[in-house]
């Protein structure tokens, strides 16, 4: 009997040992995970408070753009310098086509800050697009818009125009509002 109580009595630490270790270790784990936390909570911050300011760096590049198409449109010798369409246009013509860039552009920004969905700016350019000067525009700017950086949304977007363009051109019917498919359908 002896023998089996001094086995135990040997025991006792060892346990203890474990029981320490182990309870050393949860500690650990929990101060990680607090860390963790911490810093994931700083993370997203970070992207919130980046994401805001690609938002203002966009309204002000709008505004901007918005600013230099006015002067332009105002004046025909300021116009003549955006004159780099497909086919010559007349001062009308000009400040029309930098009218409908500056539609265009505007629901472009509207889609980049999540204003609006991919499926309602396809709805409004389906809607723009009715009008005769706007698609004269889009054709006259195709050069332009072959500069666009492959994959961005921008050179996306752009097909998807085109593609819808070129359905509304071929549709016989005079609901055009029933034309194309919108992006999310499409999948």
């Amino acid at each position: 009997m002896a023998t089996r109580k001094s086995w135990a009595r040997g025991l006792a630490p060892v346990a203890a040992a474990g029981l320490g270790l182990a309870a050393g270790a949860l500690a650990a784990l929990a101060a990680q995970r607090h860390t963790l936390d911490a810093l994931r909570a700083r993370l997203d911050h970070l992207e919130a408070a980046a994401q805001e300011q690609r938002h203002t760096n966009l309204a002000h590049q709008q505004r901007l753009h918005w600013e230099l198409l006015s002067k332009a449109i105002d004046s025909p010798e300021l116009a003549e310098v955006l004159d780099i369409f497909e086919t010559p246009a007349s001062p009308q013509r000009r400040r029309q086509y930098l009218f409908a860039n500056a539609l265009y552009t505007n629901a472009l920004f509207y889609y980049r800050i999540g204003n609006i969905s991919r499926e309602e700016f396809f709805g409004y350019v389906r809607g723009l697009l009715q009008n005769p000067v706007v698609r004269e525009y889009w054709h006259a700017t195709q050069g332009q818009r072959a500069t666009i950086t492959e994959g961005s949304d921008e050179a996306e977007l752009g097909r998807m125009i085109d593609d819808l363009l070129r359905q509304l051109e071929e549709a016989d019917v005079e609901e055009w509002w029933v034309v194309g498919e919108p992006p999310e359908a499409q999948m």
